[in-house]
C-alpha cells in the first residue's frame, strides 16, 4: 500500500507540495504515493502542483471535518498536515480519529499548538522557562506603568494576541495610538519592539524518535506579508543548542518553525509556527530535505540525527511565478 499525503489549506504554497512528490518518488521515477491537496478556492494555485485536489469549505465550516474525514478514506491517506495556523489545533483536536482511519496527523499536540497560536501563553511559557523573548502585556494600564518606570519604550507592537502572517499589527509610537487600537478592537496585546537581526529556524522533530534531527537557520534580509522574501543560511552551535533545548521542553514533533531575534549576541525567542513555514524552500534547496524525513517516519523508519548539515552563505530570494489553467 502507498503512502498517500493529504495537505490542507495549500493556497500558493507550490514548492512544498513540488517537494513532497519529490519524496515519493524513488530514484528510478517509481512513485511510492501520492500528495493530495486541499483549499476554498479553485484558484489556489499549489492544489494544481498536486496529483489530486479538493475544493474544500471553510474550516469553520460545521461539516468541514466530516468533508475532511470521507477524503481520507476514500483516498487511503497515510498522513495529513496543514500550512495554515488556525488549523494546526483543529487537526490536533481529531487526531485519535483520523488514527482509526489510518491516517496520521502530522504535527504538534493540541495543547502545543494552541499556545503557539496564542501569543501570550507563549509569552508566558518562555518566562517561565527562562528564555529571552520580547515583553508582552495585554493589560495597557501595566504596560503604560512600565513604561513610566522605564522598563520598556515605544516604539511598540500592538498586535491580536491570536493571529498569524502579520495580520492587524500596528508599530505604535504613543500613548494615544495604544488607547485608540484598543478602544477599537478587543483580544489585543503590546509587545515590546526588538531591535535586532531577525532569524528563521526550520526544524524537525522525529514523530518516532521525538529527537530533533534536523534544524536549518537563516538570517532574514527582507519580509513580505510575515513571510520571508530574501535570505542568508548560517550557523551557530550556540543557537543548535537553544533550539533543541526548547523544542524537547516544549513539546513539539514533526515539523515547524520558528522566529527568534539576536540581539547584542543574545538569542530571543519570538514566536513558533508548528509547520512549515514560508521560508522553509530555503532549507530544502540547501539539503535539508523534511519532507523526506516525514515519509522515513512513515514507513516506520526513524531519522538519525543530522543538524546543521547544510552550507552557510546561501541566499534565498524569492520571486513571482504565474500559473494559467
Amino acid at each position: 500500500m502507498g503512502i498517500n499525503i493529504l495537505i490542507l489549506s495549500v493556497g500558493t504554497r507550490n514548492k512544498i507540495v513540488q517537494y513532497f512528490k519529490k519524496a515519493l518518488t524513488d530514484k528510478d521515477g517509481k512513485r511510492l504515493g501520492f500528495v493530495i491537496a486541499t483549499d476554498m478556492s479553485d484558484i489556489a494555485p499549489a492544489i494544481y502542483e498536486a496529483d489530486k485536489y479538493y475544493q474544500v469549505p471553510c474550516m469553520t465550516d460545521p461539516d468541514y471535518m466530516a468533508i475532511i474525514f470521507n477524503i481520507c478514506r476514500k483516498e487511503k491517506v497515510t498522513a495529513v498536515l496543514s500550512l495554515i495556523d488556525p488549523e494546526l489545533s483543529l487537526l490536533a483536536k481529531y487526531k485519535e480519529e483520523f488514527a482509526t482511519l489510518g491516517t496520521t496527523v502530522i504535527g504538534s499536540d493540541y495543547t502545543v499548538c494552541e499556545m503557539s497560536l496564542d501569543k501570550m501563553q507563549m509569552y508566558e511559557w518562555l518566562i517561565r522557562h527562562g528564555y529571552k523573548t520580547a515583553r508582552s502585556y495585554t493589560d495597557k494600564a501595566v504596560f503604560f506603568r512600565d513604561v513610566e518606570l522605564g522598563k520598556i519604550s515605544y516604539p511598540v507592537f500592538v498586535k491580536p494576541v491570536r493571529g498569524s502572517a502579520s495580520i492587524a499589527i500596528s508599530k505604535v509610537n504613543d500613548i494615544e495610538t495604544v488607547d485608540l487600537l484598543f478602544s477599537h478592537a478587543d483580544n489585543l496585546m503590546i509587545q515590546e519592539f526588538l531591535d535586532g537581526q531577525e532569524i528563521g529556524a526550520d526544524v524537525y522533530i522525529d514523530m518516532l524518535s521525538g529527537e530533533v534531527v534536523s534544524i536549518f537557520t537563516k538570517r532574514k534580509i527582507v519580509m513580505r506579508a510575515g513571510e520571508t522574501d530574501k535570505a542568508v543560511s548560517f550557523k551557530d552551535e550556540k543557537l543548535f543548542c537553544l533550539i533543541e533545548k526548547f523544542v524537547k521542553e516544549a513539546g513539539y514533533k514533526g515539523q515547524i518553525d520558528i522566529d527568534i531575534f539576536d540581539i547584542g549576541g543574545n538569542y530571543y525567542v519570538s514566536e513558533v509556527n508548528p509547520r512549515f513555514g514560508g521560508g522553509y524552500p530555503h532549507a530544502y534547496e540547501c539539503g535539508c530535505n523534511h519532507m523526506g524525513l516525514i515519509v522515513n517516519n512513515l514507513k516506520g523508519e526513524s531519522n538519525t540525527v543530522n543538524i546543521g548539515n547544510y552550507s552557510a552563505g546561501i541566499h534565498m530570494m524569492k520571486y513571482n511565478e504565474v500559473m494559467i489553467r
